[in-house]
C-alpha cells in the first residue's frame, strides 16, 4: 500500500505543478485552489501517508488500508476535476460533484486517521 500510495503522489505532484507552469506561464491564476489542493493533497498527503503505510505494515494490511485508498483516489479527482469545470463554467451541477469528491476526501483522511490510531505502536 505505501508503495501505490507513493506512486500516485508523484503523479498528482507532476499534475500540480504542470498546472503551476501553465498559471504562471499564462499569468493567469484562477485555478490556484485546484492546483494547491493537488499538491497539498495529491502530493503531500499522499507521499505521507505511503510512508507511514511503508513503516508500520501493519496500517497497509486491513480494510481501513483499502478504504483510504480508493476513497481518496476517487474523492480527490473528482472533486479537481469538478472544481475546475466549476471555477471555469460556473456549472452548478459542479458544485454537487466538488462536494461529492470532497466528502470523500474527508471520509479517507479520517479513515485513515482510524487506522493509524488503532495500528501505529511503538516499539519501546
Amino acid at each position: 500500500m505505501g508503495v501505490r500510495f507513493l506512486q500516485i503522489a508523484v503523479v498528482y505532484f507532476a499534475i500540480g505543478v504542470t498546472l503551476g507552469l501553465y498559471m504562471s506561464m499564462a499569468h493567469d491564476y484562477e485555478l490556484k485552489g485546484v492546483h494547491v489542493h493537488i499538491n497539498l493533497l495529491g502530493w503531500a498527503s499522499f507521499a505521507l501517508a505511503g510512508f507511514v503505510y511503508h513503516l508500520f505494515p501493519n496500517t497497509s494490511k486491513n480494510l481501513y488500508a483499502k478504504l483510504h485508498f480508493w476513497s481518496a483516489n476517487i474523492g480527490l479527482p473528482l472533486m479537481m476535476i469538478a472544481l475546475t469545470v466549476l471555477i471555469l463554467n460556473g456549472s452548478e451541477v459542479a458544485t454537487i460533484f466538488t462536494a461529492i469528491g470532497g466528502v470523500l476526501v474527508v471520509f479517507s483522511v479520517i479513515i485513515f486517521a482510524i487506522n493509524v490510531l488503532i495500528n501505529v505502536r511503538s516499539t519501546n
